[in-house]
């Protein structure tokens, strides 16, 4: 599917407010809401636009911990870690990198015992390295920032 500007304006508009009314957003760019709807299901049906999502405050949630692990798995098998990393909770995000380690893993915890607990079983795995936050300075959607 060609992209032209009014479809990127309209995904940015919804990467700011996904919940907007068609009409309002409509409003915004000179178009119906009609027109909108019709061209929000194309982007939809293309899977230009593949999920709507909410943002939650972890904190709020008791999820008071942010790790940064960086893996190096003692295996060239990584099917058991895959299995693993897909079943735990605590893995908000998961990525195969090149460098230093195999895998980086953002992971969310409520305490250090539920921290502690995952690092043991991560050790059947591999060793692992750890970064904890001790602040969020900055949290965007990079979709977003391309659609200024």
């Amino acid at each position: 599917m060609e992209l032209d500007k009014i479809d990127f304006q309209i995904l940015r508009i919804l990467t700011e407010n996904s919940r907007i009314q068609w009409k309002d957003l409509g409003e915004q760019i000179h178009m119906t809401g009609q027109a909108v709807g019709n061209r929000i299901k194309k982007l939809e049906d293309s899977g230009v636009i593949k999920a709507y999502t909410l943002i939650i405050d972890e904190m709020k949630l008791g999820l008071d911990y942010t790790g940064f692990v960086v893996v190096y798995l003692k295996t060239a098998n990584h099917e058991q870690f895959l299995r693993f990393i897909h079943a735990q909770n605590e893995v908000v995000e998961a990525h195969r990198i090149a460098g230093k380690g195999c895998y980086h893993l953002k992971i969310k915890v409520e305490s250090q015992e539920q921290l502690n607990s995952f690092l043991n079983n991560l050790l059947d795995y591999g060793n692992y390295s750890l970064n904890l936050s001790i602040q969020k300075i900055k949290q965007c959607n990079p979709i977003a920032a391309k659609l200024q």
